[in-house]
């Protein structure tokens, strides 16, 4: 498909449409499976992550310099790889004031510095409202009380402590729990949370879920082709940036039920979207995609899915048609 043709009608759809589009379809596909962490409520990570290009391309989203560029706020579940919910902005926005809209009470939010204030996390005890967030490093810690946990041998955690948090002008109202680990580098790390009962160990463990969606920010980055935007309107670049999610999502669910199924060879995700790409997976993934697709058009009804699709290699190639518009130098 051309890009003069393609650049046009995503211009004349309003981006809404591709967005409602995406969050139905993540109903649709996004089944989370408790973690090996023994939690009572999943995971959710919020982060947000910048597309940026030169000032010209897009003179509508202005960040800094000679750069312009678009944010894509993610609230991001691990136990399903998948997005829950995405909001678009320009750059230049914040992340802290868009992340009560992401916000979900059944699960444990788990954020980075940035959504981190303290009227926020008073305000979140209130509500019930699971956190664990990483704190800046300024903050400072007000008549801290040790919490008599055992740590294993080999943990990294340093430090498992209540406390209120602040300076005398901007203090919390209430006691926090606040654990300090260690990372793979040796820097010192401390999450605050609401989660009392949960080891220290299981806490950072908890934290480090926050870094798979990094590896997400990383896929849509590679695959988006940004070089390549199909035009230069607000309607047109959310059109495309909604389009590469609708993609992640489908080769993701795609990928989910694959590989759970009768597959002799393991592959990563990132392996089977190269070989899907190139049409060339393994007679096994290819044989058990086909089957699973059958079983999913049977249990959905023949409607779901129009027969002219056959199941198999044209099915594929139909996946690849929409990942070759992301993904076309």
């Amino acid at each position: 498909m051309e890009h003069s043709p393609l650049s046009k009608k995503a211009g004349n759809v309003p981006y809404t449409i591709f967005k409602k589009l995406f969050h139905t379809l993540i109903a649709m596909c996004n089944r989370p499976t408790r973690l090996a962490l023994n939690l009572d409520k999943d995971l959710l990570v919020i982060d947000a992550t910048m597309i940026t290009v030169g000032e010209n391309r897009l003179p509508w989203a202005l960040y800094h310099g000679k750069r312009s560029g678009v944010k894509l706020h993610v609230a991001y579940t691990p136990s399903t790889g998948m997005p829950l919910q995405v909001e678009e902005t320009r750059a230049r926005k914040h992340d802290g004031p868009i992340g009560p809209s992401l916000n979900h009470r059944d699960s444990i939010l788990v954020e980075d510095r940035a959504y981190f204030k303290i009227q926020r996390i008073d305000s979140f005890l209130a509500e019930e409202q699971s956190f664990v967030i990483r704190m800046k490093e300024n903050v400072k810690i007000v008549r801290p009380t040790s919490l008599k946990n055992l740590h294993r041998e080999d943990s990294r955690v340093t430090r498992d402590i209540t406390c209120h948090l602040g300076s005398a002008q901007v203090r919390s109202k209430q006691r926090h729990r606040v654990v300090f680990f260690r990372d793979d580098y040796g820097n010192e790390i401390r999450v605050v949370t609401d989660l009392r009962t949960v080891d220290a160990d299981t806490m950072a463990a908890i934290y480090r879920e926050h870094w798979q969606i990094e590896s997400f920010f990383r896929w849509i980055k590679q695959y988006l082709n940004i070089p390549t935007l199909f035009g230069t309107t607000p309607n047109t670049v959310f059109n495309q940036l909604y389009a590469a999610l609708i993609t992640h999502l489908l080769l993701r669910w795609l990928y989910q039920r694959t590989s759970k199924g009768e597959v002799i060879e393991t592959l990563s995700f990132i392996s089977f979207t190269r070989h899907f790409l190139a049409q060339n997976l393994p007679i096994d993934w290819l044989s058990e995609m086909a089957a699973s697709l059958k079983r999913w058009r049977q249990s959905h009804g023949t409607n779901m899915l129009n027969d002219k699709y056959s199941i198999g290699v044209d099915y594929s190639s139909c996946f690849a048609g929409l990942f070759y518009m992301q993904t076309r130098r």
